[in-house]
């Protein structure tokens, strides 16, 4: 049967750690907030920035500051320390010469995901990338989820890619299933207690997972 599959970007596609963890300590100490080690930065990868900023200390009614200071320098640097983790373009090809429909689900701006796709010659692979607008009106992975949805109509053969427990609750919201991965920023056993029906290890292991 020909799926649905809805991706996720940042740590599912591209290793996008470097220029997100570099955007957010800029972001952090422009509160004069202690920047912790490399290890707690990657909680920024992947969920809403606005939430993890607020984790870290950046007060409700200056979160909109942080993120204008996290995108300063993303939108002209950041995107670009990024780079496709191995095996994932020959595995949209695959998918692709499969016949399935291909997208991506992202709470990543969707400007900014469209830029870093075109930049690395994947958007080809996709019906369409959707991700979170900049007005804050579709900033979540279940709202980014639900866009896509309309468009596929509805939620039969659909199957969620991603590498944090937000990518299998966001999809369980609307009843998908979520294949997650281990090669990106969240833990497997998150994903697995969030209701992940699988976990890939391998870019291959996956397209076996999904075919």
């Amino acid at each position: 049967m020909k799926k649905a599959i809805f991706f996720d970007l940042d740590g599912t596609l591209t290793d996008s750690g470097e220029g997100i963890m570099k955007c957010a300590k800029l972001a952090l100490e422009h509160f004069g907030i202690d920047v912790p080690g490399c290890d707690a930065l990657r909680v920024f990868v992947g969920p809403p920035l606005r939430d993890t900023f607020q984790k870290f200390g950046v007060p409700e009614d200056r979160v909109e500051e942080a993120v204008a200071k996290f995108r300063s320098r993303y939108t002209a640097i950041g995107k670009y320390e990024n780079f496709p983790y191995p095996g994932i373009p020959e595995l949209l090809a695959a998918l692709q010469a499969k016949g399935h429909r291909l997208f991506v689900a992202t709470s990543k701006p969707e400007t900014l995901a469209l830029d870093v796709l075109r930049h690395f010659d994947l958007d080809k692979y996709f019906d369409q990338i959707c991700g979170a607008s900049l007005d804050t009106s579709r900033d979540s992975k279940e709202a980014v989820i639900a866009c896509l949805l309309e468009v596929v109509g509805g939620v039969q053969s659909v199957v969620m890619v991603g590498d944090t427990h937000y990518d299998v609750i966001g999809a369980a919201a609307h009843g998908i299933p979520t294949i997650g991965v281990a090669w990106g920023y969240g833990r497997a056993a998150d994903m697995e207690k969030a209701g992940a029906m699988a976990i890939a290890h391998s870019p291959q292991e996956l397209l076996t997972l999904l075919t």
